[in-house]
């Protein structure tokens, strides 16, 4: 102790005072260290904390900066039973955010906190291998798949991400995109491993000869069947038919082909009876109409058969039969040929369209007639010394009205104003004169608009008129001694009216060819010189024409125009001025004619177009019917106008509506 105080003594006061100051430093620093290492654990106690709070504390705790989304909002309760150190806090505070619902984003010096359903849409970070990234961070990772097709990975791996992940397969390169929690990502990655293995199986073809290949597949799926809902560990074949080539595809194992072959080839045995019989009920076409086309095809085939290979036992005969009450087809033939006629019969026993056609017949006629004529007649036979003379222009002519007025018998004086005066009982001279005038003025507006419907390919007729009777011959006693036969006529009957056939048939696309034969016949109310019987008006339309569906197309038409001016005179006498007017008899007849007619083909494909096409035809007519009634018109003083039901589908009253059979 001494020496120690001599030996201090030996220092000055300097060196005294630097000596304190270092060893207030050394003790400062190790403090400082101590206190260092204890602030690195950290215990993290929260009871129902803002999570803001609990961001701020890790932000101080880590040094990390965080930007947070405004929906980042919520309390926390977390409870910790030993301190941790930084990495371990950190993790645990990215647990209590996918707990919340919310996720961490990476960024340059920052961390962005958003909800999950918002975290896959951002820049999360995409990693290819093992990442030392923490398990709860969301990030994107592309798996490279082998052996396997991915687009079959995503329903099996699907249910294993939740919703707010992202599961999407690139058939391209064949790889899958995940986007979820980083430890859930590499789950995933071990699942496809063992998924994408390379696998022993391929496809097989097996060709049938007798037995039918869809017939095959759907008993050998029933065998499968059972063994897959008791679990059974064998991996179950594939199997598919190919009606086309009747071969069946088989896929899987060779232990699971194998077993199918076997199946197959005593399956595909021929019948001891190669004839059996089958029944085709048919849906849309004609049994009877079918029968004609697959007999002969059945024919040629069977033709092809024995010409190819050589029977070891007779050929039972092919036989097509229809029956027209059930609208089927029995056919019997061996199964190779039956197979082949089955598959044409599918072909031709398809809905076929029809074709609505809607004919628009549009006619204006102008007609105007002017006569004006003068007729005389003198007779001076009474006493002997007058002329006899006649001017006989027109009709009716004076003549006959002077011969009617003498025997006291009527005739037809026709149409226009007759003037007449005349003198008959004298002894000496009588004579009449009849002064005619007439002038008329007519038009006409007609229109017509029959519709049709008819099947594709299918002649369809509609007859809008009369049915007139015209005598063709006669038959009268001769007044012999074969009295007992009774005069007779020879009558043969005619439709006067409109008249239309139309043959369409649908081309491939929209197109329809029209056979059309339209008629248009009218009696003629004028009496024609020298004709024996009725006179009929007859326009005639004959073609073949090409229209789209729903195009509006012009048949032809008539644009006729006819002036006759007619003029009978006495020579010399009808040519004085002034006078010459009661010699002379003059006539004038215009008559113009336009007729057009138009074509517009509505092809309907399937009922709902059917239905709207009648549908929109009979609420039109129905609104004609209410429009009449609220106009008051009635048919009958106590009758109501009828009117059809409001709906289109019930057209007949309800049966308890309908009236007893003793009311009827």
């Amino acid at each position: 102790m001494r020496a120690f105080k001599d030996s201090a003594a030996g220092y000055s006061a300097k060196e005294r005072r630097t000596s304190r100051h270092f060893f207030a430093s050394f003790l400062l620093i190790v403090s400082l260290f101590c206190s260092t290492i204890q602030a690195e654990q950290i215990t993290l106690n929260l009871n129902n904390a803002d999570i803001e709070a609990l961001i701020k504390t890790v932000s101080e705790h880590t040094g990390k900066n965080f930007v947070i989304d405004p929906r980042v909002k919520g309390k926390v309760t977390v409870i910790s039973a030993h301190p941790m150190d930084r990495e371990e806090f950190y993790q645990v505070f990215l647990s209590i955010l996918e707990v919340h619902g919310f996720s961490t984003i990476p960024s340059e010096g920052l961390i962005k906190i958003v909800p999950n359903v918002k975290a896959k849409q951002t820049g999360i970070p995409t990693i290819s291998g093992i990442s030392k990234l923490p398990g709860d961070q969301v990030v994107t990772r592309i798996i490279q798949v082998q052996n396997v097709t991915a687009a079959q990975l995503v329903p099996i791996l699907r249910p294993l991400i939740p919703q707010e992940g992202h599961l999407a397969a690139y058939p391209a390169t064949n790889v899958l995109i995940i986007s979820d929690r980083r430890q859930n990502v590499d789950r995933l990655l071990k699942i496809i491993k063992e998924i994408d293995q390379v696998s022993d199986s391929s496809i097989e073809v097996v060709t049938l000869q007798h037995a039918s290949a869809a017939e095959v597949v759907r008993i050998l799926n029933g065998l499968q069947a059972p063994a897959t809902a008791k679990g059974g560990g064998a991996t179950p074949v594939k199997l598919v038919a190919d009606e086309r080539t009747n071969s069946i595809l088989i896929s899987g194992d060779p232990t699971t082909r194998l077993r199918s072959k076997v199946v197959i080839k005593h399956l595909d045995t021929p019948f001891d009876n190669a004839g059996n019989a089958q029944v085709i009920y048919l849906k849309y076409a004609n049994a009877e109409d079918l029968v004609s086309v697959l007999t002969g095809v059945s024919e040629s085939m069977d033709q092809n058969k024995q010409a190819g290979t050589k029977a070891s036992k007779p050929q039972v005969p092919i036989n097509i039969q229809a029956d027209e009450a059930s609208n089927a087809l029995i056919i019997t033939a061996p199964p190779d040929i039956f197979r082949s006629l089955e598959a044409i019969i599918r072909k031709l026993d398809i809905r076929r369209a029809q074709v609505l056609v809607e004919a628009i017949i549009a006619e204006v006629s102008y007609d105007k007639a002017k006569k004006l004529g003068v007729q005389w007649i003198v007779d001076g036979t009474p006493d002997g010394s007058g002329p006899v003379g006649v001017i006989n222009l027109g009709s009716p002519s004076i003549t006959d009205i002077a011969a009617a007025a003498a025997t006291g018998t009527g005739v037809s004086l026709g149409s226009g104003t007759l003037i007449g005066a005349g003198k008959f009982d004298s002894t000496s001279v009588n004579f009449a004169a009849l002064v005619q005038a007439l002038e008329s003025d007519s038009q006409s507006n007609i229109l017509s608009t029959p519709s049709l419907m008819t099947l594709d390919n299918q002649e369809a007729e509609i007859v809008i008129g009369q049915n007139v009777p015209f005598i063709t011959g006669s038959f009268t006693s001769t007044g012999g001694t074969s009295s007992s036969v009774n005069p007779f006529q020879t009558v043969q009957r005619e439709d006067v009216g409109l008249t239309l056939r139309v043959k369409p048939q649908i081309n491939e696309g929209n197109a329809v060819q029209l056979e059309i034969e339209q008629e248009i016949s009218s009696i003629n109310s004028t009496a024609i010189a020298g004709a024996s019987d009725i006179v009929t008006n007859k326009r005639t339309f004959k073609t073949v024409v090409m229209v789209e569906d729903g195009n509006t197309i012009v048949l032809g038409g008539l644009i006729d125009e006819n002036l006759q001016q007619v003029e009978e005179k006495v020579p010399l006498l009808g040519d004085v001025p002034f006078l010459g007017a009661l010699f002379r008899s003059t006539s004038t007849t215009k008559l113009k004619r336009n007729l057009m007619v138009f074509l517009r083909p509505i092809i309907l494909r399937d009922a709902a177009t059917n239905t709207q096409i009648a549908s929109s035809k009979y609420n039109y007519f129905r609104a004609k019917q209410v429009d009449m009634k609220q106009k008051g018109v009635k048919l009958m003083d106590d009758e109501e106008t009828p009117i059809l039901p409001a709906r289109f589908n019930t057209l007949l009253p309800p049966f308890d509506d309908l009236p007893a059979d003793n009311d009827l």
